[in-house]
């Protein structure tokens, strides 16, 4: 496709409705008593000219604004979906039994579809990545036409341009000491003036044109910001949970770093001490004043065999507050919640007639033994451990979770008596005999609790480009919505002077600007042409 020359001598690209340099009107097919279309000055846009190769295609089915909407209402639309159930990160099960199990059919075909992870799933990326893509090529097909258009033109327009403006009127009298005034009140009210051949081009703001721009660079940087979270390593967002007395590698660390839970600390507004506020705390009841954990952040400084406990050199001792992470090497470990969790049960052994104990026991929760010995013939072992039991749904007891939240125990009760053993299954306030009644029982005794610490390990290398991102975005929006461009041509034409006027918008101040550029002269201020045919049309 070849270039068209216009009569100023100016080489236009293929597809340019108005000649970039004088405004001359190159499509024949233009209808000639309308007013100019001024969105990209006319210029050849790519999506507008070219659609035979691949590329085109591509280009042009990305350029479309249209797309670009329904790109970022499909991608709405399943970031609403993906809060409809829980994402994996906040669930103790596999996503494969846990969404089956909990919410029948619906949960199970909400995981096959990849809502369980929806924002780290392959295609909510590329809708992103297609988002991205949209902003570019449409910001891109715009832009340098613009650009290129705006930085050729002359102060000597077509006629044809001048006339089909929004605001043009002539004056019949021609003043030299008036357009040298205008020239001056031009340049009061801060308009760039280019003279040549004793006419004038005013100009202002150009650069707010370049605010939607600038708009679409922050998005797209925004959006780059939001993929680099679901590169490994770049945002973390873990939770840790450590028992008092407990070391525990701090994750996404690649066992690097260690935390020990010296000590949980919870600590309550007292009203004896805190007069001010006796009476809301007397509604309130218990009101925490801080959570706090003492902890002792360790580094491996070598590596270690399989099974090997690491060897590890004491970083710094801290304080973990509500609001006051612990820092270190990019990563903060903010104290998020508590938990008292049992860490033994203690039984008697009873006969249920005479309820007499013949030996006690203690459970370690944690790692509970197969066989107790209570001496004198009576032993008791356990032959199935849930630490978080429930009932499943055909009836047999199971676990949700590895945390000893509702511990149940499956034991075998051997006695003199019963050397065989006689089988009891006891949780929490439930006792069952399942081969019939038993001789003897597991009587609750007590309960040994310890304080878990919950912590969230946070790391962002991601922020500088969201925060640069939402920088540019502002700066494109008050760019775009406090300027504007504005554009005065005053030229001479056969003993007539012309004068017409564009704004890209706030037409009704650049009305009021020009009154202000001519007072004092003799020029008419020009016509709004198109408030003039809407009043034609009317019948006013």
């Amino acid at each position: 496709m070849k270039d068209v020359k216009c009569e100023c001598g100016h080489v236009n690209p293929h597809g340019t409705v108005l000649c970039e340099a004088c405004g001359k009107i190159l499509d024949e097919r233009e209808n000639k008593d309308q007013l100019l279309d001024m969105r990209y000055e006319g210029s050849a846009r790519r999506s507008q000219t070219y659609n035979k190769t691949i590329v085109d295609k591509i280009w042009n089915f990305f350029s479309s604004v249209k797309v670009g909407v329904w790109l970022i209402v499909l991608t709405l639309l399943a970031s609403i979906l993906g809060t409809v159930l829980p994402q994996k990160m906040y669930i103790d099960l596999p996503p494969e039994v846990y969404y089956k199990q909990e919410y029948g059919w619906f949960g199970e075909l909400y995981y096959r579809l990849g809502f369980h992870d929806l924002y780290g799933s392959w295609w909510y990326l590329l809708l992103i990545a297609m988002i991205g893509i949209s902003l570019v090529i449409c910001s891109l097909d715009r832009v340098v036409p613009l650009y290129k258009a705006l930085k050729v033109q002359r102060v000597t327009r077509h006629v044809g341009f001048l006339k089909r403006q929004r605001l043009f009127g002539i004056n019949t009298e021609i003043n030299d000491k008036d357009l040298h005034l205008v020239k001056e009140h031009l340049k009061e009210r801060r308009y760039h003036v280019r003279e040549e051949n004793g006419d004038l081009l005013a100009e202002k703001g150009r650069f707010s044109r370049w605010g939607p721009y600038i708009n679409h660079v922050g998005l797209i940087i925004f959006l780059f910001g939001g993929m680099l979270r679901f590169i490994p390593g770049m945002f973390v967002n873990e939770n840790l949970w450590v028992k008092e007395g407990e070391t525990a590698a701090v994750p996404e660390t690649g066992e690097t770093f260690y935390l020990q839970n010296n000590q949980f600390i919870l600590q309550h507004y007292d009203k004896d001490q805190n007069k001010t506020f006796e009476k809301a705390l007397e509604r309130a009841g218990d009101v925490v004043k801080n959570y706090q954990s003492n902890v002792v952040l360790y580094k491996r400084v070598s590596d270690n065999l399989p099974g090997e406990k690491p060897k590890l050199e004491k970083v710094k001792e801290y304080k973990v507050r509500v609001n006051h992470p612990l820092d270190f090497e990019g990563y903060s470990i903010f104290q998020a919640s508590f938990r008292s969790e049992l860490k033994s049960m203690s039984f008697f052994l009873a006969n249920k007639n005479t309820n007499q104990s013949v030996g006690e026991l203690e459970i370690d929760l944690q790692d509970p033994k197969e066989t107790y010995d209570l001496g004198n013939g009576y032993a008791v072992k356990i032959l199935n451990y849930f630490p978080d039991f429930e009932f499943a749904k055909d009836g047999e007891p199971t676990t949700k979770t590895r945390v000893p939240n509702n511990p149940a125990f499956v034991f075998q009760m051997i006695s003199p008596e019963k050397p065989e053993g006689e089988t009891s299954f006891v949780a929490i306030k439930q006792t069952i005999e399942p081969f019939g009644d038993n001789t003897y029982k597991m009587a609750f005794k007590g309960i040994e609790t310890k304080n878990t610490s919950g912590f969230i390990v946070r790391k962002d290398s991601t922020l500088w480009a969201i925060i640069l991102g939402g920088i540019l975005f502002m700066i494109g929006v008050i760019q775009g919505a406090y300027w504007n461009h504005r554009r005065i041509w005053i030229q001479q034409k056969d003993g007539q002077v012309w004068i017409s006027a564009h704004t890209n918008k706030n037409w009704y101040g650049l009305k009021q600007e020009i009154e202000k550029v001519l007072r004092d002269t003799k020029l008419n201020i020009p016509e709004d042409q198109q408030q003039s045919e809407k009043t034609d049309k009317e019948g006013i």
